[in-house]
């Protein structure tokens, strides 16, 4: 089917306060350079990159950088792909937030694609949508999403479970949209994406050596940051201290 034929796909982004902008940054680049493509004739569908948040306003991040949304979620309710992101407590504060769930829910049902960054994938399981399914997170929040459901599959970019997908950590989500834009045009394409934002890592100290990483070593810390996050969230907290 040529892009011509489509229709318009659309991509929100769930934009929070207290998120981690690589989480959202590096994959809406991604698909903002793939868009840009079609002038190139390759074959990229039309396509509508949106962030969407309970309401417009500047939103703080984890970094001195605000980000506000584009879109409210009454105003696309219903995209072809919703990517969450991720970051530390305020997302999982963001997970006890019924505005934010709901419209988790409500996107999930009609996507062709539900996919998370790093903690991203705990508002995805918050929201009742990863029960029983593998997944992946942030390496030290992986007792968490299995609290809420999910089956925590380690050492993996991304998992992909049907129309759910989700990415490890920060940069994973890059990697994750990238699979993205080939499922939505062809490989060719999406090494061209690649190259276009030269998207080549070469870590000055080499790949993680998973063997050697102590995934608890943040537990006792964290206990204390859940409990001061979600003094409020009753059931939350017993869910992922329980």
């Amino acid at each position: 089917m040529t892009a011509q034929a489509q229709t318009e796909t659309t991509i929100a982004f769930v934009l929070y306060p207290g998120l981690t902008p690589l989480d959202l940054i590096g994959p809406l680049q991604v698909f903002t350079t793939m868009s840009t493509y079609a002038q190139l004739g390759l074959p990229v569908p039309p396509t509508r990159t949106v962030v969407v948040g309970e309401r417009i306003e500047p939103m703080d991040s984890d970094t001195p950088v605000k980000l506000t949304p584009s879109a409210t979620f009454d105003q696309l309710p219903n995209p072809s792909i919703v990517v969450v992101p991720g970051g530390g407590m305020p997302t999982v504060r963001a997970a006890a937030n019924d505005a934010i769930l709901q419209y988790v829910r409500t996107a999930a049902d009609t996507a062709q694609v539900c996919a998370s960054v790093c903690t991203g994938a705990l508002i995805l399981a918050a929201a009742g949508l990863l029960e029983g399914r593998p997944a992946t997170t942030h390496w030290a929040y992986w007792r968490l999403l299995e609290k809420l459901g999910a089956r925590y599959v380690p050492e993996q970019r991304w998992v992909e479970d049907g129309k759910f997908i989700t990415s490890a950590g920060v940069s994973a989500g890059i990697d994750m949209a990238l699979h993205l834009v080939e499922r939505l045009t062809d490989e060719a394409t999406a090494r061209m994406v690649q190259l276009g934002i030269e998207y080549d890592p070469k870590p000055p100290h080499g790949g993680i050596q998973w063997s050697t990483v102590n995934r608890d070593i943040y537990a006792p810390i964290m206990a204390q940051q859940l409990q001061a996050t979600l003094a409020d969230k009753p059931e939350l907290l017993a869910k992922l201290t329980g």
